[in-house]
């Protein structure tokens, strides 16, 4: 930080422009022309370059820094030149914790209440974040730092995640950053990523058989932009934001990461957390008379899960290990390149390991495709299945997680994991500041009661920053955060940041002087008949970490005074960061209808046309759960077509239509674990045809079967039978082409390579129900429905 005297008036940003006056000659020859040399626009002499890297889904007992047993040899080596923090918290879930770190705002009072795709209409979960609340990247930028992010962006309201935007939320956009490089949505698949340049979609530069994992790109992308930085512009500093997919599921990872760890959690999960319980006292991370609380009854021990599955089990944590010590290690080739361009010292870094705890959306069985769960099908992957593909975990042909088990012992040594706000396996994350300039301590712990939110005040006090009082000519909420650097150099320095209150799914917590006190609502791998008390009838715990770190010794029965306290204060706190109405619903919200947030698509029909890609779900009309039809006009060149009409989703879920020597076919693929093809019994002939599909759902409820049939011109071609489909989603990053496919395949019969549709896509139209009778849409028709969405 700086005392330096500074010229601009930086809390109304942009700054304004401030003219000079003097004498204005006529000639610019004469002697008394003169003008102040134009000057770069630059933060305060010794700001910082600044340095946040978040990693995705890590719980506090994973990494080797805090104990665990997966390697991170940087994050170690960033602890031994820098601060340990073993208080320091997040949100427990992904979108909420980056809107806060990047705001310095609760999660609640940024818009932010929950992930992005349960958006509703209430003010703390609209997922909109107020103009009120300028990213500190914005703030950055306009004050003269260069702004760069690369990696995962969670923030982008679902109806404004097309390529078409609106652009606002967009890290490159309206986030404040001048650079982007990564994916918007929850997750990716490392193989085969969705990627965006700026706000423009691109392809990954290789493929997985070249050697191509995202980390290991977006790490390529981060030093060369750091480089380029300090060569053109090396005054000025810079601010960047490496958030990894790494390590949310899917677990893809090379695979002599994982086999690195072969047999070394045969064990299983209930040993584990005592190895790293213990090794957590030896390094002093955790206080010596620390309590390890005990298992949930939720919560299986290794020794009741069946044998036959363990070997399955163990290698879902070999995997896990492997990548998280992966993502490490690219991290590591960043703190080089700071090491190579002499700049590291000069840098704040912060080392944010999980932006929640350890994540238990697996099942007890973990999984081969995730997104069975999430489908509320996971019993389709039988022991046998799993056995099937014990040699598949983390390669490109899965869409892997870990069981429950793993996490929680992930969390060590606290109760419950991501998504469980109450406690602090949801929330608590191992974190490790580094900044030898302005830190003088080496290998130090901190233990003040830190957040998410505390990171932007930080950032701008080290820079020698005000906090914005308005910005492009919006007036500012306060920054609710509490900086840290009063901890940088006292460590016995008195607690600043001594209230934080916690919520999600109706999990909530409330943190006050050392005690808090908590209540867990939901369970968050039980995605299908979960049945919740009222908020009311929920059961309260108290604790007093003043002595007891691991909330292991609930004194709820012993001290109700104490707790009454803390409720009344927690619901105060909630009534003023936006928190009520409470919220437990989750398939309702998947529902914009039901949600109250807008959506793109409107009534019962959408029209595309070729070269369309890239569209997410939330773009595309859904087909889940009711009959609906597709009908392409298309012109087919003499000796025929071939190629994807449309497609929606990819290997591990999904269905296309699509032409395949000759011939019209539709697939269904559901969660890559079965495959109903249906196939016309002639080819398109030569000339201008509509090709159509109708599937008759079943009905009586989710997931049923129906009948396929394919016309030409109106004429069935073929029948066929779809057993089983996906209620829910189908992917959380694959997307919907047309005339082509990215990404993964719905089917083998193509590759993304060669899925390009080889005759004329006129246009394509999906149909819910199935009221056309004539089987054949005319051309006043198709325009009708088209004019009917306007």
């Amino acid at each position: 930080m700086t005392n330096s005297p500074d010229r601009h008036a930086r809390s109304m940003l942009p700054i304004p422009h401030r003219p000079g006056v003097g004498l204005t000659t006529y000639d610019a020859k004469d002697p008394d022309t003169a003008y102040p040399p134009i000057e770069p626009l630059l933060p305060p002499k010794g700001a910082p370059n600044v340095l946040l890297v978040l990693i995705d889904d890590v719980g506090f007992g994973a990494s080797s820094a805090f104990g665990g047993p997966c390697q991170t040899p940087t994050a170690e080596r960033l602890a031994a030149g820098g601060l340990r923090y073993n208080r320091f918290h997040t949100t427990a879930l992904c979108a909420p914790t980056r809107q806060a770190l990047l705001t310095g705002r609760n999660h609640h009072s940024a818009g932010m209440g929950n992930i992005t795709e349960t958006a509703t209409s209430a003010p703390g979960q609209s997922s909109l974040l107020p103009n009120t609340m300028a990213p500190l990247a914005t703030t950055l930028k306009l004050n003269g730092y260069s702004t760069a992010q690369f990696g995962k962006c969670h923030e982008v309201p679902v109806w404004q995640s097309s390529p078409m935007g609106p652009f606002d939320a967009w890290p490159s956009a309206g986030g404040g950053f001048e650079t982007f490089y990564g994916f918007i949505g929850g997750e990716n698949n490392q193989w085969d990523p969705a990627l965006y340049e700026g706000t423009t979609p691109v392809e990954p530069p290789a493929t997985p058989e070249e050697g191509y994992h995202l980390t290991e790109d977006l790490a390529d992308h981060a030093v060369n932009w750091m480089r380029q930085q300090k060569a053109l512009m090396p005054d000025k500093p810079f601010f960047v934001y490496f958030a990894p997919g790494a390590t949310h599921a899917p677990h893809h990872v090379p695979k002599e990461w994982a086999d690195k760890y072969a047999g070394q959690f045969d064990d299983g999960w209930d040993a584990q957390r005592e190895r790293s319980f213990a090794k957590q006292k030896e390094l002093g991370i955790i206080p010596a008379d620390a309590e390890l609380p005990a298992r949930h009854d939720e919560i299986s021990a290794w020794d009741d899960m069946p044998d036959e599955l363990k070997p399955v089990l163990s290698r879902q944590m070999e995997v896990y290990a492997g990548f998280l010590e992966h993502t490490d290690h690219h991290v590591g080739r960043i703190i080089d390149a700071l090491e190579d361009l002499e700049v590291l010292d000069d840098t704040i870094i912060y080392y944010i390991i999980g932006d929640n705890g350890a994540s238990a959306e697996g099942t007890m069985n973990g999984a081969f495709n995730e997104m069975a769960n999430f489908n509320g099908m996971a019993e389709l992957e039988t022991t046998e299945f799993m056995l099937s593909k014990l040699d598949e975990f983390g390669s490109p042909s899965s869409y892997n997680h870990y069981s429950v088990g793993w996490a929680w012992a992930m969390n060590t040594p606290f109760q419950w994991t991501k998504q469980v706000a109450s406690h602090w396996g949801g929330t608590r994350n191992g974190t490790i500041v580094h900044w030898p300039t302005g830190i003088e301590e080496k290998g130090g712990l901190r233990s003040q009661f830190t957040h998410v939110i505390d990171i932007a005040p930080t950032v701008l006090e080290a820079a020698g920053l005000p906090q914005p009082t308005m910005v492009n000519g919006v007036l500012q909420a306060p920054i609710e955060g509490t900086s840290m650097s009063y901890t940088f150099n006292d460590a016995a320095a008195q607690e600043r940041h001594d209230l934080q209150y916690f919520e999600m799914f109706g999990n909530r917590g409330i943190y006050h002087k050392g005690w808090s006190a908590v209540t867990k609502h939901k369970t968050p791998w039980i995605m299908v008949g979960q049945t919740t008390v009222p908020f009311d009838d929920d059961t309260w715990e108290l604790y007093d970490g003043n002595v007891d770190y691991t909330q292991a010794r609930n004194l709820a029965a012993e001290q109700p005074d104490v707790l009454a306290k803390l409720q009344r204060l927690w619901l105060i706190e909630a009534v003023k960061y936006n928190v009520l109405p409470l919220d437990d619903r989750t398939s309702e919200r998947l529902n914009s209808d039901l949600a109250g947030r807008p959506t793109l698509i409107h009534g019962n029909s959408q029209l595309f046309f070729a070269g369309m890609g890239r569209l997410s779900e939330n773009s595309v009309v859904s087909i889940k759960n009711k009959s609906f039809s597709v009908t392409a006009d298309l012109d087919v060149p003499e000796g025929g077509a071939e190629g994807v009409v449309i497609a929606q989703g990819g290997r591990f879920g999904g269905w296309a239509v699509y032409v395949k020597d000759g011939r019209a076919k539709f697939v269904y693929n559901a969660l890559g674990i079965h495959e109903f093809a249906t196939v016309a019994d002639s080819a398109i002939p030569a000339g201008h045809h509509q090709v159509r599909m109708e599937f008759a759902y079943d009905g009586g409820g989710l997931a049923k079967g129906g009948d396929v049939t394919l016309y030409y011109d109106g004429e069935a071609v073929g029948t066929g039978r779809v057993d089983a489909t996906q209620p829910m989603v189908f992917s959380a990053d694959e997307t919907t082409d047309i005339g082509y496919e990215s990404g993964t395949t719905v089917t083998p019969d193509y590759t993304a390579a060669n899925s390009r549709f080889t005759g004329k896509i006129r246009w394509v139209q999906i149909d819910l129900g199935d009221d056309d009778n004539d089987h054949f849409i005319e051309p006043e028709e198709r325009l009708r429905i088209a004019m009917a969405r306007q």
